[in-house]
């Protein structure tokens, strides 16, 4: 699923999704859940949202993705390159990006969202928070942000300004809480 478990994505006919709905839901074991709990465990399994942490200018690199580009299409790969911004991707691949994906906690019980900017303890502008919230499971303020990749180290402190007060932040590792998914 997309909440660093595994789930399910159903697709059925419109006039089949009432009836589908409720009859999950007459389970004693379902109960629903909007996209606010949906967020939430996505940003905790440090999992990206297209719109939000990945557009159009963001290379699979940077986003801490290169697990999405076959073998094949790196260099000295039997079909290298070839597709679009491979001359990009290839360089970061080699050359590393210039930013970089990162997870940051709050060393403040102040949630951090999305826009929020980042500054360094020094004050210099190095980016802006993409998501960021409470989050539920590991029970502190989480965010993620792209920020220049020499301050990409876990354990670097960044400061999110929030309502005007800096709060200080460590990159950590993701995901912030530990993934099951089946590998069977």
């Amino acid at each position: 699923g997309y909440t660093g478990e595994d789930g399910f994505e159903i697709s059925i006919a419109a006039t089949q999704a009432d009836g589908f709905a409720r009859a999950l839901l007459a389970q004693p074991e379902v109960l629903p859940v909007g996209l606010g709990a949906r967020n939430s465990l996505r940003l905790e399994a440090g999992l990206c949202l297209y719109g939000q942490d990945l557009d159009t200018t963001t290379s699979p690199v940077e986003a801490g993705l290169t697990w999405a580009i076959q073998k094949s299409r790196r260099s000295g790969g039997e079909r290298a390159g070839g597709f679009p911004g491979a001359e990009r991707v290839l360089r970061e691949l080699t050359q590393g990006p210039t930013r970089c994906r990162v997870g940051l906690v709050a060393q403040e019980r102040v949630p951090v969202r999305e826009h929020t900017p980042l500054h360094t303890p020094e004050g210099t502008s190095v980016g802006e928070v993409c998501s960021g919230l409470l989050g539920p499971t590991c029970n502190q303020p989480i965010a993620m942000a792209y920020v220049p990749r020499e301050l990409s180290a876990a354990g670097t402190v960044l400061h999110a300004l929030v309502r005007g007060k800096p709060v200080p932040m460590v990159v950590q590792a993701m995901p912030f809480v530990p993934t099951r998914y089946y590998r069977g």
